[in-house]
């Protein structure tokens, strides 16, 4: 199914929750809504369920305007980040109770619940309850019954957000085999910048209610187009240094007291003599090297395969992985090579990219 929203907005007396949204979504296509706390992503989530009534715009599926189709009718499943299973149940009963809701003939609602519950992995699970389960049991058993109802959209409202990191790591993955073996339309909202990364075939990025961006994630990690979608997106997060570029003997130049970095000519241009501007790049273009600009190790922080060092140089401080085998202590003086080409450039009072339009 496919789903459209178009110049989507919730308003609460003068507060927007979710403003201006526009976005096509295509028949089985996974995408993610990613952004903070209080972004307007379950909100946005909410409104195309049809728990919450949008105060402008339109939600159309397959062309169909939606907006006072009540949610029982859209055909939907829907994971909650609380599970929000029925403590009272047990697992098939669990599964089945949507099912029941829809008068579903109690033959098909036994071979639909033992196959989901097979492709799940939890056949063994369907006699007890929910207060009998583990935290992963219960999220299998919670997405079992959104698929036990064969929906046209699957919606995810931060699913994962209770599990520990092992077992986030293993659910991410099933959920996207599950959604790639059904063709089910998905929408996951996350503010995990890895599960919407790692997922989706799109990323929905909000902040304050409104859209940044809209595209793959590889698009969205090398070429973002905010100064928000580049400090929110990455892991560990983007370096950020006030500079002014300058050309020098046919060369451009980031420069700022004890900072001066040779630009590429395609990128140094697009900045020269606008003033202070923002250059971004991520730790690991950074490199310890044997000449380059020189720098003061402030801190040290093992991340097993990778050391994070942060380097002082002058007044600011510059994030880069190391190897581990360099044994960087703090106080040592060393040497930062920039890889040049995955330079980013913002300008400070707009927060628009000068390199991507």
């Amino acid at each position: 199914m496919k789903v459209k929203l178009e110049n989507l907005t919730k308003r609460w007396g003068p507060v927007y929750a979710a403003r201006d949204i526009n976005l096509d979504i295509n028949d089985g296509e996974f995408v993610a809504f990613l952004g903070p706390s209080g972004c307007g992503k379950t909100t946005t989530l909410l409104l195309i369920a049809g728990i919450y009534k949008p105060t402008a715009g339109r939600i159309l599926f397959d062309d169909r305007v939606m907006n006072q189709v009540p949610p029982k009718n859209r055909n939907i499943g829907m994971v909650f980040q609380s599970y929000a299973l029925y403590p009272h149940m047990t697992v098939y009963e669990n599964l089945v109770f949507p099912m029941k809701l829809k008068r579903v003939p109690p033959a098909e609602m036994k071979a639909r619940a033992q196959r989901v519950a097979e492709m799940l992995g939890i056949s063994q699970l369907l006699d007890r309850r929910p207060g009998q389960l583990s935290g992963g049991q219960q999220q299998r058993v919670a997405l079992g019954r959104a698929l036990t109802k064969q929906p046209d959209l699957l919606l995810f409202d931060e699913p994962l957000s209770n599990l520990d990191a092992r077992l986030r790591l293993s659910m991410r993955a099933e959920i996207k085999r599950l959604q790639m073996d059904l063709g089910v339309t998905a929408i996951y909202v996350t503010h995990d910048q890895v599960e919407a990364m790692t997922m989706a075939d799109r990323v929905a990025v909000m902040k304050d209610g409104r859209l940044q961006a809209y595209c793959p994630p590889n698009e969205l990690y090398d070429r973002p187009r905010t100064l928000f979608i580049a400090g929110f997106v990455g892991n560990p997060p983007m370096n950020f240094i006030e500079v002014e570029i300058v050309l020098r003997d046919g060369v451009y130049h980031a420069q700022r007291a004890g900072f001066d970095l040779p630009l590429l000519a395609e990128r140094g241009g697009q900045a020269a003599g606008r003033g202070p501007v923002i250059l971004g790049i991520r730790p690991e273009d950074v490199m310890i090297a044997e000449e380059g600009i020189a720098g003061e190790v402030y801190v040290v922080e093992p991340l097993g395969r990778d050391d994070l060092i942060d380097v002082r140089i002058g007044d600011v401080h510059v994030h880069a992985l190391a190897d581990p085998n360099r044994r960087c202590k703090v106080g040592d003086w060393v040497h930062l090579r920039f890889n040049t080409q995955k330079i980013q450039l913002f300008d400070p009072k707009t927060e628009q990219s000068l390199l991507w339009t």
